[in-house]
């Protein structure tokens, strides 16, 4: 039952990438909306599910928190030492295209966590196993749509925008199909979502936002990125 409801995960993930494909003629509007969905995705659900999975302190800190900032460096320091290894091979100031495809495989794996939520969710009861796979489901639209958009936003092929879409659709049905051979402990996955967390708000706000707004400042822009987190606000409400 887990792996045919995560059936519905896949289809949902690839429309997400087909929206964000037919758009190019809109691209600030694309990626104001791709900042706004990712902003919402972070700050209402995975931070609050990573507080409540992973609930002990380190040192006056929740741990989820502490690996959320953790994250939130860790993808900077990556970007810095890919961009410096790049500029010494004379591209200064260009994107790199690893910087895309590591995002997007981060998106993979956050992927194939929410198909173990769901196939988790199913073996504490049937209607718990609906609730959660609903949310999962509406909130993978997001998710494809990101990760098509990251990854053509930092210089990568097509194709190559294509197979991670592909391979994001294709992680929660693994990922409820891998939960009939183990159960991920709660606290595991709760650290999960904090430091992934703090990856994707990264590249939020350094760089899918900015990106939308160098070429048109446009009031429609800031739109497009409040009606993604009001969307994503929406879909944590009816998922509760």
């Amino acid at each position: 039952m887990a792996v045919f409801v995560a059936l519905g995960a896949f289809l949902m993930t690839l429309v997400g990438g087909w929206t964000a494909q037919r758009v190019t003629d809109r691209r600030h509007l694309v990626l104001g909306l791709a900042g706004g969905l990712m902003l919402g995705v972070v700050g209402l659900d995975l931070l609050p599910e990573a507080m409540d999975a992973a609930g002990r302190e380190i040192w006056g800190v929740p741990e989820a928190l502490l690996l959320f900032v953790g994250g939130f460096l860790t993808a900077h320091l990556l970007e810095r030492l890919l961009a410096l290894r790049q500029a010494a091979h004379g591209a200064d100031g260009e994107r790199v295209p690893q910087v895309g495809l590591g995002a997007a495989s981060a998106m993979v794996g956050h992927s194939l966590m929410d198909g173990i939520a769901i196939g988790a969710a199913f073996q504490a009861g049937s209607a718990m196993g609906l609730t959660v796979a609903l949310a999962v489901i509406t909130h993978d639209f997001a998710d494809g749509f990101n990760t098509y958009t990251i990854t053509r936003l930092y210089g990568n092929a097509r194709r190559k925008a294509v197979a991670m879409l592909f391979a994001d659709a294709a992680a929660p049905v693994v990922g409820a199909a891998s939960t009939l051979l183990f159960t991920l402990p709660e606290e595991l996955l709760g650290a999960y979502l904090g430091f992934f967390g703090g990856a994707l708000l990264y590249l939020a706000a350094a760089e899918i936002l900015p990106e939308a707004h160098h070429d048109h400042p446009a009031k429609s822009t800031v739109l497009c990125t409040v009606a993604g987190v009001a969307f994503i606000w929406l879909v944590v409400g009816a998922a509760e």
